[in-house]
């Protein structure tokens, strides 16, 4: 009896938000506009919520990582927070989608086991009803999406790449340890025994064995200064013994000063161009050729940014009609969203695959739209099964009767 009242009194509230009756077919404007707005809110305060947990957690492990590398480098922590914070717009827009099906799965088995879509589903509202607010959830998380991966991400990237060069351009926070050996770059070895008051690199040692001769700088006294190329170690009183690879035979050479280029050893020091992939998406569509590069990696850049915010919908939608395939059960709607969740990985298994084909052949950029267009259609198609097994149970019991008022 407390069953029957709790899902007696879920119908009579149900019916009393939403203006439904069980002899009122559902399609006035106030009522669908009521029902959507219902629906959006649950899913947008969700989806805000699984967002803020998933990109909190993710953005940690990596911010972690960061932070241990960038503190190590000998950074502050102004930089440590400024290069994470750079990394948020990528993070966000990764796991927008995934928030989104969280969302829908989360809204659609509420509903189920508070009744609520028993109600609705009663008074004649089909499942391509039903998935209306969730389309305009997904695509309003596309929206959010779209903004991200043309504009925001573009820029943090170039940022990103901009500060990262600034801090390798800082030699005295990632070259300039003393006491320590060394590697800036393949082939080099740098040692400082000591660093003066005044700022004096003390007793220098400098292995180069990049060229075709290895060469070893040593000097009692250095400094660092700053030229047009990027900073350059000013050594002073030493020499520099070269070996010949072609001979074998070792020279020495003395010095009262030397200039070494450090600038050289910089990742990113010489003057760039934007990458694709730092360029907003208007910067792309004005670049000239020769400032872009090949054509076929432009366009796989923009299908990537193009088809990235549909997979909030898409993933939405597969979550919802996925669990529309199942009825009311007592142990839950489990089987449901394991299902759910499997399909949404092979999705993006999918969309893995076909972006790798792309990346080793960009003019096979079209590939990327197939998995998008494929779990449109297995929406549409759990969607149309929903309303199928909807529709079979009454169907049956028309003809049950017919028979039975036929017989004699």
């Amino acid at each position: 009896m407390a069953r029957k009242w709790k899902g007696s009194a879920a119908r009579a509230f149900t019916q009393a938000r939403f203006g439904l009756r069980l002899g009122k077919h559902p399609g006035s404007c106030a009522t669908l506009s009521r029902l959507d707005r219902y629906l959006l809110a649950q899913l947008m305060a969700l989806f805000g919520f699984f967002a803020l947990v998933l990109v909190a957690i993710y953005w940690l492990n990596q911010a972690v990582q960061m932070f241990n590398q960038l503190i190590a480098d000998g950074q502050s922590a102004r930089v440590v927070l400024e290069l994470t914070s750079l990394a948020l717009p990528a993070v966000i827009a990764l796991l927008l989608p995934l928030s989104a099906f969280a969302a829908s799965i989360f809204v659609l088995n509420r509903l189920i086991g508070e009744s609520e879509l028993v109600v609705m589903q009663a008074t004649g509202t089909s499942p391509w009803r039903l998935a209306r607010p969730v389309l305009v959830f997904g695509l309003i998380v596309a929206l959010m999406m779209a903004m991200l991966v043309h504009v925001l991400v573009p820029m943090a990237r170039a940022r990103t790449h901009d500060r990262r060069a600034e801090i390798a351009e800082n030699v005295a926070a990632r070259f300039v340890t003393e006491g320590r050996f060394q590697h800036p770059a393949p082939g080099v070895t740098f040692f400082i025994r000591e660093i003066s008051p005044r700022g004096e690199l003390l007793d220098i040692y400098l292995a180069d064995s990049r060229g075709a001769n290895a060469t070893v700088f040593l000097a009692s006294k250095a400094v660092i200064v700053r030229g047009d190329t990027g900073p350059k170690l000013v050594m002073f009183d030493g020499r520099a013994q070269t070996l010949r690879a072609s001979d074998g035979r070792l020279s020495v050479t003395r010095f009262a000063d030397f200039a070494y280029d450090l600038g050289a050893l910089i990742e990113g020091n010489a003057a760039r161009t934007l990458g694709i992939r730092e360029r907003t998406t208007r910067q792309l569509l004005q670049g000239s050729a020769e400032d872009l590069g090949a054509p076929d990696a432009v366009s796989l850049e923009l299908v990537r940014r193009a088809t990235s915010p549909l997979r909030a919908p898409i993933a939405a939608l597969l979550g919802f009609a996925a669990l529309l395939l199942g009825g009311f059960s007592r142990l839950g709607m489990w089987r449901q969203i394991v299902f759910a969740v499997v399909l949404l990985l092979v999705l993006q298994s999918v969309l893995n695959a076909a972006d790798a084909a792309a990346q080793r052949a960009p003019d096979l950029w079209p590939l990327i739209w197939l998995p998008l267009a494929g779990g449109a259609l297995v929406v549409v198609a759990m969607l149309w099964w929903a309303r199928r097994s909807r529709r079979a149970p009454g169907r049956n019991r028309v003809r049950q009767a017919a028979a039975a008022g036929g017989a004699p």
